[in-house]
């Protein structure tokens, strides 16, 4: 895992990730990650597939992202999913794939960083309020000041929801899998 993410040449798990990318960041990461078995790479992860799409979505692999998304339907996918519409800006399909979420363990973790950063539409994380909030930070006169701020906080719900999926699987989760 590690050594996929120092192939990131501006910061090795920690870039911040363009709000709308056109094209993956490094192919070379693509190529490996299509070749790439999720269960051998997080082995024993709460959800292997879904951190694998999240790799994708790093690496602004929109693509290969949604056709993993769509290739199973488990854990967080729906999130990942909506993350990935986000970023291709489709805020319509976002909200779709976020209304599926609900609510998620992560949300007063990252509505918690991001209040730390200045953003804080409400004392609930609200997935499409952040749509909204990226798709106006590429689209106003505000432009450069709030796309830092929504990259910024794309980083940190990125690496939320990758630590969740790749961290080990509980006892309860295991025999719920079965």
């Amino acid at each position: 895992m590690a050594e996929i993410l120092a192939l990131d040449d501006a910061g090795g798990g920690a870039r911040a990730m363009d709000l709308f990318p056109t094209r993956c960041t490094n192919e070379a990461v693509r190529d490996r990650l299509m070749k790439t078995d999720a269960a051998q790479l997080f082995p024993g992860a709460r959800d292997p597939e879904s951190a694998l799409s999240g790799l994708f979505l790093y690496f602004s692999c929109l693509k290969e992202a949604h056709d993993l998304l769509h290739t199973f339907g488990g854990g967080e996918s729906a999130y990942w999913h909506g993350i990935m519409h986000r970023m291709e800006g489709d805020a319509y399909n976002a909200g779709y794939w976020f209304r599926r979420v609900r609510r998620h363990p992560l949300f007063p973790a990252l509505q918690h960083e991001a209040a730390q950063l200045g953003y804080g539409p409400g004392c609930e994380w609200e997935p499409l309020a952040f749509v909204d909030f990226c798709d106006a930070a590429a689209h106003t006169k505000e432009r450069s000041k709030n796309e830092d701020l929504a990259k910024r906080i794309q980083l940190i719900e990125w690496q939320l929801l990758f630590d969740y999926c790749a961290a080990a699987a509980t006892a309860t989760e295991s025999v719920a899998a079965r």
